[in-house]
């Protein structure tokens, strides 16, 4: 995020809100709750979805854009900024580059060109823009909605579009605000967990970075970037890849296409996984590490705000379970690796040594603060907003984005649409959530959200049981007739191992982040059975109030 959580409790009158592929109070339930606060105050509340969610309940304006459609209804937004008056020439002048060839792309998706991609009608795509134009200040929060397509990349940028032709970035109330979709993914991605950079995102191919951290770790580090998920799955298949460590991950129930994921993982000569539980990935491992729960570990959790937390474990881990940090080292120690660690602050303080926008943050500091990176010096008071004054590129870049269409569209032999996503009551892949009584049974099933129009077509009963059925495999649910979904398209979770949502999603994926397409996949349903239905894969366990 470029701004803060809290700044919802102070939008009001005169505020606005964008939320666009985000299902907030359900995802994000207390920043959802302040979301709705502020709307209650008197702030605009703008919010594009292809469903019904509680946001477009409470929403001044409700944009439902066809799934994958994100890029053309934000060209569609600009177009009318800019033609109407509203953008920010002063802020578009003094702090950004590449307008022209923005605005030259955007002049083609007037609201009735928008409204033929999108099927949001042009009188809606002028409301909001006036409303994002005109507002004293607009904050833009999304989530997996705009970054799970082959366009994600694309989506991103267009939204950064919106935010600079408004001149809302670099001060409260405003600013590019990704909801990230795991408890510390911001902090996994601060560390260096993605094939290209290390450790505060400084890029592996850079030689005087390389060589800063070649000289910290005693080893050579190679200038090739290492391997995405879907990278790592296809050199599997090709023979290149022979093991593969798996920790805080079941790609069994959370990858795409995961009849593949089974395919490429019974390939593999070596399969260790590090986990809490003994998930659906576990299972096929020829060895199993087994980790610490939170609870049961010293470290740092940073959120999605860039606020790093400092968190004490409540209790000590329970039999052979270690935490995280102590089963890395003692392996590298077992290869020959020389990793002299005595504790996560040992860890933490060579990561910030190295790391230039986590310096200024110690344990000690954390203990008593709330610190925001960049916080470069142990004097800084940490950054809660991002960009002020300049961007940290020097200026802002427009980006002039083509709409093209996702990779698998809906046909006469898969004739429905269908998108994923969350409920409230489950995390994930349900491997914590669904053993717990208390939440399982709050959503205890998977349920398949189609329209009623669909549902007589197909002859679907409410409540009755489903077969849904894609390219890659089936899955049988049970059937929630609803005009939560409009005419032609369908959602299931990836909560439920008996129904396992992604078993029928598409890997195609963005090409330069390989974050695959979860938000749109073709299929096709038909009625099912209760007796086919199988049964839950383990024992639901009373192991929270």
């Amino acid at each position: 995020m470029t701004n803060s959580i809290d700044e919802l409790d102070s939008m009001s009158t005169g505020s606005a809100i964008f939320a666009i592929g985000t299902n907030t109070t359900e995802c994000h339930p207390i920043m959802g709750l302040g979301m709705l606060r502020a709307a209650q105050r008197g702030a605009k509340l703008i919010v594009a979805d292809p469903r019904a969610i509680t946001l477009t309940q409470h929403a001044d304006v409700w944009l439902r854009l066809k799934p994958g459609t994100d890029v053309a209804l934000l060209n569609g937004l600009a177009n009318v900024l800019i033609n109407e008056g509203l953008a920010d020439e002063q802020f578009i002048a003094d702090r950004t580059e590449g307008y022209e060839d923005f605005k030259s792309t955007v002049m083609r998706y007037t609201p009735a060109y928008t409204e033929a991609i999108t099927t949001v009608p042009a009188k809606l795509i002028y409301k909001a823009a006036r409303i994002i134009g005109t507002a004293s200040t607009t904050a833009t929060y999304y989530t997996m909605g705009i970054t799970q397509h082959t366009s994600g990349v694309d989506n991103v940028r267009s939204v950064a579009n919106i935010a600079m032709l408004t001149g809302n970035m670099g001060k409260p109330l405003t600013g590019v605000n990704p909801l990230r979709g795991q408890n510390n993914v911001q902090g996994a991605c601060d560390m260096g967990a993605l094939p290209d950079v290390f450790p505060g995102y400084q890029k592996v191919h850079l030689p005087d970075i390389r060589k800063k951290f070649s000289q910290a770790w005693g080893v050579e580090i190679p200038e090739t970037s290492g391997l995405r998920i879907p990278d790592v799955l296809h050199e599997i298949e090709h023979g290149n890849v022979k093991g593969l460590f798996v920790f805080g991950e079941n790609p069994m129930r959370s990858d795409p296409d995961i009849n593949h994921v089974k395919h490429c993982l019974e390939k593999v000569d070596f399969l260790l996984v590090q986990d809490i539980f003994l998930t659906e990935t576990a299972e096929m491992a020829d060895v199993v590490l087994p980790g610490a729960t939170f609870a049961e570990k010293d470290g740092t959790f940073s959120s999605t705000e860039r606020r790093v937390q400092l968190i004490r474990k409540a209790l000590d881990p329970i039999g052979n379970s270690r935490p995280d940090w102590l089963i890395l080292a003692q392996l590298n120690n077992c290869m020959g690796i020389d990793t002299k660690y005595d504790s996560p602050e040992d860890v933490f303080d060579e990561m910030r040594s190295l790391t230039p926008s986590y310096k200024g943050m110690t344990y000690s500091r954390l203990e008593n603060e709330k610190l925001q990176w960049p916080c470069p010096s142990e004097d800084h008071p940490g950054t809660p907003i991002l960009h002020i004054g300049e961007f940290i590129r020097g200026k802002g870049s427009f980006f002039a984005a083509e709409y093209r269409d996702p990779a698998e569209m809906p046909d006469e032999e898969f004739p429905l649409i269908l998108t994923t996503g969350r409920v409230t009551a489950h995390y994930h892949t349900g491997t914590m959530t669904r053993r717990c009584w208390g939440l399982d049974g709050l959503s205890p099933e998977e349920r398949l959200e189609i329209n009623p129009a669909d549902a007589a077509r197909f002859g679907i009963e409410d409540n009755g049981y489903v077969v849904v059925t894609s390219r890659r495999g089936e899955l049988r649910a049970r059937a929630q007739v609803t005009k939560r979904v409009p005419e032609g398209l369908t959602f299931v979770t990836f909560h439920f191992s008996e129904s396992p949502g992604n078993i029928l999603t598409n890997s195609a994926a963005d090409p330069e982040t390989g974050t695959p397409e979860f938000k749109v996949c073709a299929v096709k349903v038909r009625a099912g059975s209760a007796e086919k239905h199988p049964a839950k894969p383990y024992e639901v366990k009373t192991v929270c109030a």
